[in-house]
């Protein structure tokens, strides 16, 4: 009996120092959204190989050159390791390549190099992946820096292991270099938004003489020719392995050319594979570890760290380190190589809701680089951009990157040439891209002086257009008083800001198009996605006014019929016209199948939707809806998103949700409260100060707040202010099973709105 309890204790024990090791990354799945097609989103992710930030992602390429969908949890074949700048499978890659192990023949062709992997033995974390590959009993392991990787290759006994690197199709240039073990190359694959003598510079450094060397030109393979320029050039170098030999592949890129690759390959030093990654486990703890969280869910922690892992990958690193140890970049808007930082691979129209926000609250170092790489894309192209992956791209609308830089400034990030970019957003007000529509502002002729963009002036998704475009009028009034800027030059962005009420329509209590005559489009049916709008319809986009609820709670005649309005979201079925579109795009597939009516969490104009409640008198509601989204509508399975994750906004969501607020209006300096999932979290913050939030009898069931105090004393308000939480707060709810429908309904209790503003 005694040898029984001693056995207990030791188990105990045991289990008690394994949960003492467990630290942030251990917690991240990174194949979590790559269950994904075309026809249905659950991410559409891939699990990324990088540092936070990193300018370089590797990945296991499961899909086929060019296949924007270049992991899919589903596939059972490995054809390649790919070095991606994918920020999405829409906006597809750049700067790509792949290198493939494989034994028996020389094989370049992707089908026919592919091998056979299962998910039983892949083993994939931010900083670490390793598979092995079936078909040529090889065993791969990758660990990345920013802009440099490790390759691990465990050959079995063989005369015939080779090692492929294909520099992909459109224009590439591969060179094997044998008395120094080395292949350099380039690679020109894009599918937009670069200069004509856009280049992607690789060089490789293997730790085993080659005994076998070809090129490969066009799909012709030429033995011993050492250097090949085509179309679609590559390289195959072979050896003799003994059974568990280890072959080492040192690699880096470049987006100025190939010395300054070498110079990035310097940041592998002469570390082992293990050393560099466990430096990247400890930099991703680092960053991970900004956030602490304590819960007995573990579910719960697994979804939250690998959300957090996705909020600080884009926007991506696209600066570079000199050899006097300079910043520089090639700009991917002039093709120069000039000084300074520059960020790309985000899509402001999902980003600016909380992305940006969560970075500048909790990483605001790297927020005042990503201003500065702002000022530099403005100064490099005569705009900022809106997407960028690399350079301009044209996708989706609004003029967000005035929320991008009023949210940042206003809150604190330093650092960088503000009044550039106070020109910078003024400009876009008056101006659209001469090449890329969705850049600047398309439409703002007819915005400027009706107040709207017109239905009927073949400008498409025009409501959705002057939602946003008054939302980041507002932004730019805001920006421009904390400037200092007289009322005389800032006061017309008021005005404009108000210009989402020219879309009301009283009848329907909901948004509309207008035609230029002033009338409404008609027939109308607000069931319908796109045509006024961006990915949703009416009853998604009608609350996409950021910056005044109030203002919109007054157009629907009071908090009653605004409640009304709100819990009509989730009482209609989810019912759709997708005529716009001639068939059933994604994301309302996702809607549909979510079971939660007309909320389509999927897609990012409706994400803050749940956290108006809290302006309208009946927080609870916002509580019980917030939790529906977490617990039902994400997880840490590769199937865990229910749409587009979207460069970190759909995860940042979470990440905010679950630590009890978000940021409604970025730019209002405010973060509305939710529901708190977790026991504990801890924010350390940059500024040495920290933040506690604890919860009393948290469950899933207790998600109502029942009260609320802030460093000890009772908070009858529904929101926390950027100053509140940067000087250091000791936060504290007490969760119910119950609403309590007495606190935070009188009107001193609400967010900011900017009509309660000018009331005063």
């Amino acid at each position: 009996m005694r040898k029984i309890k001693i056995l207990f204790v030791v188990v105990l024990l045991v289990n008690y120092l394994h949960a003492q090791s467990v630290t942030p990354v251990d917690y991240v799945n990174t194949l979590v959204g790559s269950q994904s097609k075309n026809s249905l989103s659950n991410g559409n992710t891939y699990p990324a190989i990088a540092l936070p930030w990193g300018m370089n992602f590797w990945m296991p390429q499961t899909g086929k050159m060019g296949d924007g969908w270049a992991y899919t949890y589903d596939a059972d074949k490995i054809r390649g390791f790919k070095q991606t700048h994918q920020p999405s499978p829409w906006i597809n890659d750049y700067g790509q390549f792949a290198i493939m192990p494989v034994v028996g023949e020389p094989q370049f062709d992707e089908d026919k190099r592919a091998s056979w992997f299962s998910h039983k033995s892949e083993i994939a974390k931010p900083y670490y992946y390793s598979v092995y590959l079936a078909d040529h009993d090889v065993q791969t392991e990758i660990s990345p820096t920013m802009r440099a990787v490790i390759f691990r290759f465990t050959f079995p006994q063989n005369d015939k292991s080779f090692i492929v690197v294909d520099a992909f199709d459109e224009g590439s240039y591969v060179k094997i270099i044998p008395s120094e073990n080395k292949i350099i190359g380039y690679t020109t694959k894009n599918n937009g938004g670069v200069p004509d003598n856009f280049k992607n510079y690789f060089v490789i450094v293997f730790d085993k003489p080659f005994t076998y060397k070809s090129t490969v030109s066009d799909n012709v393979t030429t033995l011993n020719k050492l250097e090949a320029e085509s179309k679609h050039a590559g390289a195959i170098i072979g050896f003799s392995t003994k059974k568990g030999e280890v072959v080492h592949a040192r690699v880096a890129s470049s987006f100025i050319g190939f010395e300054q690759a070498e110079l990035n390959l310097k940041e592998l030093g002469n570390d082992s594979f293990d050393q560099i990654k466990e430096k990247g486990r400890k930099e991703w703890n680092k960053v991970l570890g900004k956030i602490e969280v304590e819960d007995g869910n573990i579910d719960n922690l697994r979804t939250f760290y690998s959300c957090l892992y996705r909020s600080v990958l884009f926007p991506r690193s696209f600066y570079e380190i000199d050899a006097k140890g300079n910043v520089v970049h090639y700009s991917p808007y002039n093709g120069q190589v000039v000084p300074g930082y520059m960020f790309t691979d985000s899509g402001f129209w999902d980003t600016f809701r909380c992305l940006f926000p969560f970075v500048n609250l909790m990483y605001p170092t790297m927020s005042s680089k990503m201003q500065e790489g702002l000022v530099n894309a403005y100064k490099e192209s005569g705009f900022l951009p809106e997407w960028a992956s690399p350079g301009h791209r044209g996708c989706m609308v609004g003029n967000n990157s005035a929320s991008i830089v009023a949210d940042a400034y206003l809150k604190g990030m330093k650092g960088y040439d503000i009044e550039t970019l106070w020109k910078a957003v003024v400009h876009g007000t008056n101006a659209v891209h001469p090449n890329i529509s969705s850049t600047g502002r398309l439409g703002y002729e007819y915005y400027n002086k009706l107040g709207y963009v017109p239905y009927d002036v073949n400008i498409k998704e025009n409501a959705a257009r002057t939602l946003e475009y008054a939302y980041d009028d507002w932004c730019i009034y805001k920006l421009g008083k904390k400037l200092g800027k007289s009322e005389k030059e800032i006061g017309i962005y008021a005005l404009r800001a108000m210009n989402y009420k020219n879309l009301f329509d009283p009848s329907h209590k909901l948004m509309r198009g207008k035609n230029q005559d002033g009338s409404f489009q008609s027939p109308f049916n607000p069931l319908k996605w796109g045509d006024a709008f961006t990915e949703g319809n009416s009853w998604h986009y009608t609350w996409s006014v950021f910056h005044d609820p109030q203002g919109l709670i007054d157009l629907m005649g009071g908090k009653a019929d605004f409640n009304r309005m709100m819990d009509s979201v989730f009482v209609m079925s989810p019912t759709f016209d997708d005529s716009y579109y001639h068939g059933v795009i994604h994301e309302i597939r996702e809607m549909q199948i979510m079971n939660m009516g007309q909320y389509a969490h999927g897609n990012q104009p409706i994400q803050h939707m749940l956290y108006l409640y809290n302006y309208s008198g009946e927080p609870w509601k916002a509580q019980y809806w917030i939790r529906e989204v977490m617990d039902k509508l994400y997880t840490s399975a590769p199937d865990g998103y229910c749409g587009d994750e979207d460069n970190g906004q759909t995860s940042a969501w979470y990440v905010f949700s679950a630590m009890g607020f978000y940021p409604v209006c970025p730019g209002s300096n405010e973060y509305v409260l939710g529901s708190p999932l977790f026991k504990s979290v801890k924010l350390h913050l940059e500024n040495g100060k920290q933040v506690t939030i604890e919860t009393d009898n948290n469950s899933k069931a207790n998600r109502y707040v029942s009260s609320m105090t802030v460093n000890g004393s009772l908070f009858p308000k529904n929101y926390l202010t950027q100053d509140l939480l940067t000087q250091g707060a000791k936060i504290r709810f007490n969760m119910s099973a119950l609403p309590n429908k007495q606190r935070g309904t009188k009107a001193a209790d609400f967010p900011y709105s900017f009509s309660t503003e000018l009331r005063k």
